[in-house]
This record gives structure tokens, sequence and C-alpha cells, in this order.
């Protein structure tokens, strides 16, 4: 049982009604660690604002954030 509760439902915020949004249309639904980080969403824009920057920099070969990503979730157990 996890020890904060998942959010997900915006409630007039518009940093998370934008996040939650994008991830919809992406993904289909909110990912696990947006509900949890939506309980700050200042630390949550910070947060996808990091790992954006990742992808944007073009320092990382497309193809190695794949790997990195199937990997990470491997070791987590996570079949994401």
């Amino acid at each position: 049982m996890p020890r904060l509760r998942e959010i997900t439902k915006a409630e007039g915020d518009p940093i998370l009604e934008r996040v939650f949004g994008e991830e919809r249309e992406m993904f289909g639904d909110i990912l696990n660690p947006t509900k949890l980080a939506a309980h700050c969403p200042p630390i949550l824009a910070a947060l996808k604002g990091l790992y954006a920057s990742f992808y944007e920099s073009g320092r990382i070969p497309p193809a190695l954030h794949a790997l990195v990503n199937a990997r990470v979730a491997a070791i987590n157990g996570c079949p994401f």
C-alpha cells in the first residue's frame, strides 16, 4: 500500500491540468510518478523540465534513452 495517495484530479490547478492532459494524450492515462509528484505542482513542473532537458540536449542518442528506460523498468520490476 502506498504511503502517499495518488492525485488524479487537477482540481483547478493550471500546472496539473497541463501535465495531466499531456500525459493522458501521450500515454492514455497519468503515470504513477506524476500522480505522486502532483502533491507539489511546482516541483512536478520542474521535474518534467529536467526530464525533458535530457531529450532536448541531444547529447544522448534517442535509442539509448529507450534502452535506459527499459533497463530501469526491468530493475524495478515494472512492466512499463
